[in-house]
């Protein structure tokens, strides 16, 4: 038998929705569940977004070999960690307790890096390979979108 879709759980449900998208700053949060699908979205008021733009620079011959260039953007270095899903990001199992790493922590396959909350699950983020964390790109209790750079595996 087909689920029906209650008006009341649904208003609850979108409530909920509206609360943590204003808990965790977000602009927007989707959830598809059997036969509800349900998208909440806000507008933040500000400024739009201004995108700066370089003047540019002379070209220089072209060499016989380029040179490496160093990734300014993290989302593109090849040794970093995303987030696998929209929520809010905790550094230590704990408040007060010490991070799960820091700079500079070897850290083994498998290895849970930090803590995303989303929907009030508690969700282990583990290190995708072996390596030395070289870079932490979020602070504690920091909102977090999908796909969003968490830290740097080297």
């Amino acid at each position: 038998m087909a689920r029906t879709p209650d008006k009341k759980f649904d208003a609850d449900l979108i409530r909920e929705l509206a609360e943590l998208l204003k808990e965790t700053d977000l602009s927007e949060i989707e959830i598809e569940d059997r036969n509800l699908r349900v998208r909440v979205a806000r507008t933040i008021a500000g400024a739009p977004a201004t995108i700066p733009v370089a003047a540019p620079q002379p070209q220089a011959a072209p060499a016989a070999e380029p040179e490496p260039q160093p990734l300014d953007d993290p989302a593109h270095h090849p040794g970093v960690v995303k987030s696998p899903m929209v929520g809010t990001a905790y550094r230590a199992p704990a408040p007060g307790a010490a991070p799960f790493v820091e700079v500079g922590t070897q850290v083994q396959e498998g290895q849970t890096l930090l803590i995303v909350e989303a929907m009030k699950t508690m969700n282990q983020i583990p290190a995708p390979r072996s390596g030395t964390v070289t870079a932490i790109l979020v602070q504690d209790r920091q909102p977090v979108e999908y796909g969003e750079p968490l830290m740097i595996i080297e």
